[in-house]
């Protein structure tokens, strides 16, 4: 027994609580539901030792995962159905419906009717997603985003369930538990919420090297995308591709969003996180309400079955990529996200995505990451949709006909006629009957793959080269990318408690990755910098690839880009209107910001309607910002410390800043430095200053202003 003074059990009485091991040893032994696993055994469920928790049972080292394998099965579906009615992974998400047509005919390549003809279109339905947090945190933190399409087809849905980013973490599926249970917040306090800057990630990071690849990308600027229109997406494993004649090639799905590939910088994270933890929500809901859609083109890189094991990497290993250089991205279609959802829980939160939902055409590998989620997406719906017919939720409903003999269970919707249940049957005349995949609209053929090989646990030889792909990323990134990751590095490793976790990341992980990046990283944490890598790499068959730099990914235009125009009673209205006109004949978005919501009263007596005041839409949310003249407009907002913080922060966070006429002595007071995006001109040079204004805005950031702005304090 116990008291509210002495929470210690009266059988524990006089035991000395500083020694908190000895106390908990005692406690464990009175309360055996209890358990510290330290000096234990790693066991099942039942009980029984497990002897290899790293690799699933496989008929060959290459060979599918086989179902018989219980401590897998075991293993995730406890893990499925841990979190209720939160997803365990990807919970805080954002949709939109769309439309995909098909560039032409692409029957050479596969049987599936959505790629089949010029111009067909199939209803699509995308949720974008961050990975770690909880429904409830921000947008902006730094982590894999998921990037989920469903197909409605003719034939049926077809789910590609990518991310972000074209590799995974892990090899094999055994393992997913395992990576997710230590990015999640720690289990003792729950924080920290969203972030994998913690001793539990890091720990696991730096004990599978496998995981070397994923991070870096993870630590780059495609952690922190500007937006969901601007970020690339990837079906991560290889799949197969098969015609009607039964030809298969292997292939990589890519989503390239026409908008370009940027991202935020890190400060302008940690602020919208505050002042707008729905920034990339609220961005895709406006945009598409204004009807400033967001559109990608779905590619995918085409690999010959013959060619198989022709690249110095394993296709079936989800940690690599095939870099565009060796195979190009072949354009198959275009996807156009035009609708938002009527209702975020029955759509948005009840979409049930699933990797293994794919109709005739599209197959699997061998890929033992991809097979485990085949197993675990379903096991998940189980649970937090109440049941197995969740597919009958309308988000989830495929347009194509259903018919089967699956009845009853939680949540039946269906009201099914006929008295047999079962097949064959001849009470119901035999319907519904088998579809023959020769015929029109041919039933599901499984890719009739020769396999062979004794059961074992076994990583194949071919995965084992865990380095030389990080270096490849490491090589093509932009300087400015370059010191990105290495504050990323520093920043969530400075967060790590203990030293040694840090040290064996350095010294065990980037070390083998570039010697360049891990001293940078030691000297930044107060560690002795690596004098050597500990593994032998394989040689780059590419020193770098341009294709993986986001720099090389922009669009050329200011299409959807965000301009805040600050302005005050007194301001330059034909200025204000002139640069307004200019941006929208651009596709960009101007929106006016004075220092209350009232309207203001420009020079000539006009007034102007008000967007927002500072702190209502602060210069992180825009891309850009322009001051027009008007001798008190400026001298109202040069006496403002709002204002002059809003210059600043933009300046700080490498953005265009134009000012016109008397703006030019507000801009020139902050002593800033001239560049590129630093653009002034006389009250009646809105043209050539928005000339310039708009090339720099083209860029996304001010690179090289870079190592100035981080003088300015936050």
């Amino acid at each position: 027994m116990s008291d509210s003074k002495n929470p210690i059990p009266s059988e524990l009485a006089g035991t000395d609580t500083v020694d908190r091991r000895n106390h908990n040893a005692k406690l464990d032994a009175l309360e055996t539901h209890r358990s510290d696993a330290t000096g234990q055994a790693l066991t099942t469920n039942q009980g029984v030792r497990i002897a290899d928790n790293q690799n699933t049972l496989k008929p060959a080292s290459r060979g599918p995962s086989l179902l018989e394998d219980f401590i897998m099965r075991e293993k995730i579906t406890h893990f499925d159905h841990e979190r209720i009615p939160e997803r365990i992974v990807h919970a805080r998400g954002a949709a939109a419906h769309g439309m995909f047509q098909s560039y032409g005919d692409h029957s050479w390549l596969t049987k599936a009717s959505f790629l089949a003809a010029e111009g067909k279109e199939t209803p699509v339905f995308v949720r974008f997603s961050t990975v770690q947090g909880s429904r409830g945190s921000a947008d902006t933190v730094r982590d894999v985003r998921g990037f989920a399409t469903k197909f409605y087809t003719d034939e049926g849905n077809f789910d590609l369930v990518g991310n972000n980013i074209p590799v995974f973490f892990i090899q094999d599926a055994i393992k997913f538990p395992d990576f997710v249970h230590a990015v999640k917040p720690e289990p003792h306090n729950e924080i920290p919420q969203a972030q994998s800057a913690h001793d539990s990630f890091w720990d696991f990071v730096s004990l599978v090297p496998e995981s070397a690849h994923m991070v870096l990308w993870a630590m780059s600027d495609r952690g922190i995308p500007r937006s969901y229109r601007s970020m690339e997406g990837f079906g991560v494993h290889t799949f197969r591709l098969i015609n009607a004649e039964g030809v298969s090639r292997f292939v990589k799905f890519h989503w390239k969003p026409l908008a370009g590939a940027y991202s935020l910088v890190w400060d302008e994270t940690l602020k919208l996180a505050g002042k707008d933890p729905d920034f990339n929500r609220r961005d895709l809901w406006e945009s598409i309400e204004m009807g400033d859609y967001f559109e990608w083109e779905l590619g995918v890189q085409v690999v010959e079955e013959a060619d198989e094991h022709s690249f110095d990497f394993d296709l079936l290993d989800a940690t690599k990529i095939i870099p565009e250089e060796l195979v190009p991205v072949q354009k198959l279609g275009k996807m156009t996200l035009n609708r938002n959802p009527d209702n975020f829980f029955a759509e948005t939160e009840q979409v049930a995505f699933h990797i293994g939902h794919i109709v005739p055409g599209i197959d699997f590998t061998n890929d033992p990451l991809l097979q485990g989620r085949l197993f675990s997406y379903t096991d998940t719906q189980l649970l937090r949709l109440g049941g197995p017919n969740f597919h009958e939720i309308p988000i989830n409903r495929p347009v194509a006909p259903v018919h089967n003999n699956q009845r009853d269970a939680f949540h039946r919707q269906t009201i099914n006629r006929g008295r047999a249940n079962y097949e064959p049957n001849s009470v119901d005349n035999g319907w519904p009957k088998e579809t023959p995949p020769a015929a029109s609209g041919g039933g599901f053929e499984s890719y009739p793959e020769r396999i062979e090989g004794h059961k074992i646990r076994d990583r194949s030889p071919s995965f084992g080269d865990h380095f030389s792909q990080a270096t490849l990323f490491w090589n093509s990134m932009s300087a400015p990318e370059k010191e990105h990751i290495i504050g990323a590095y520093t920043f969530e490793l400075g967060k790590v408690e203990r030293i040694f976790i840090r040290e064996r990341q350095v010294n065990q992980i980037l070390a083998n990755i570039d010697l360049e990046l891990a001293a940078r990283v030691a000297k930044n944490l107060g560690l002795t910098p690596p004098t050597a890598p500990t593994v032998e790499k394989k040689p780059l068959s590419l020193e770098s690839s341009p294709a993986l730099s986001l720099v090389n990914h922009l669009p050329g235009g200011i299409k959807s880009r965000k301009v805040a125009i600050l302005i005050a009673d007194g301001v330059d209205a034909a200025a204000v209107q002139a640069f307004q006109k200019k941006l929208e004949a651009e596709g960009a978005m101007a929106k006016l910001i004075g220092p209350s919501p009232a309207p203001v009263t420009a020079a000539d007596g006009q007034v102007l309607m008000v967007d927002a005041p500072f702190d209502g839409m602060p210069s992180v949310v825009f891309d850009g910002v322009f001051i027009p003249g008007g001798v008190a407009s400026v001298q109202t907002l040069g006496e403002m410390g709002d204002a002059l913080h809003y210059v600043l922060e933009a300046y700080k966070h490498l953005k265009p800043i134009a000012a016109l006429g008397d703006a030019q002595r507000l801009v020139a007071s902050l002593r800033l430095q001239t560049d590129e995006g630093l653009i002034g001109g006389a009250d009646g040079d809105v043209g050539p200053v928005f000339d310039s204004f708009a090339k720099a805005l083209a860029q996304h950031r001010i690179w090289a202003r870079e190592p100035l702005a981080k003088a300015i304090p936050a």
